[in-house]
């Protein structure tokens, strides 16, 4: 088993920051892509920063500039750094993984956080 914890979000005014952490726990093989997807409220789930295990980072065009995503190896964590928030910004956020283990590689999702941006 695979789990996904995400943490960190929260209530913030417009302007103000947030740090959010996924901690990737149980039986885990090999690490690939780590990833931070949104979701508000009637609209898809969408993008918001992804990160290669070779630290190679992508981020939606909406957010670039203000966010940033990291991960520490050494503790199966992903960061993602949002300063300059907006109230648009406002969505729950979902932790995303990609785990090769016994030459497959699994999706895996974490619950999700929720982010709330006030004007």
């Amino acid at each position: 088993q695979v789990h996904l914890v995400e943490s960190g979000g929260g209530l913030v005014q417009a302007g103000g920051s947030l740090r959010l952490s996924c901690l990737v726990s149980g039986t885990i093989g090999s690490i690939n892509a780590m990833g931070w997807y949104r979701q508000a409220p009637g609209k898809q789930r969408e993008l918001v920063a992804t990160i290669t295990s070779g630290t190679i980072t992508n981020y939606a065009d909406s957010v670039k500039g203000r966010f940033t995503i990291s991960r520490d190896n050494a503790k199966n964590t992903v960061y993602l750094q949002m300063n300059s928030l907006k109230p648009e910004d406002t969505a729950v956020y979902y932790c995303n993984a990609k785990i090769t283990k016994g030459g497959l590689t699994y999706v895996y999702w974490g619950q999700g956080t929720q982010v709330t941006v006030s004007s």
